[in-house]
């Protein structure tokens, strides 16, 4: 299971709380965890990535093991401690501005 933890705003469309669970099959990527969140979650389909290219949404960011991986390629393998569990995937509303 891969523990993806949710802004504020996306919690009240997904009707979760602040972490949810996902299960992958096969390797853990961040396109992965996003097909399985949309799938779960139907509500969040388009929120997070465009329906037709499946490129990020230009206020949503990435982040994992302190790492920023908003612009990484969708196939990337997420980080060991993202794909066992024990660090969460956490999705940010990125805020415009200065």
């Amino acid at each position: 299971m891969i523990r993806v933890v949710l802004p504020g705003h996306l919690q009240i469309l997904a009707k979760t709380g602040s972490e949810v669970e996902v299960e992958i099959e096969g390797a853990a990527t961040l396109a992965a965890v996003l097909d399985a969140l949309e799938a779960r979650y139907p509500a969040l389909g388009g929120t997070l990535r465009d329906h037709v290219t499946k490129q990020r949404r230009p206020f949503v960011r990435f982040f994992a093991c302190e790492e920023d991986l908003s612009h990484v390629a969708p196939e990337t393998e997420l980080p060991d401690a993202v794909a066992s569990g024990k660090e969460p995937l956490l999705i940010v509303g990125a805020i415009a501005g200065g």
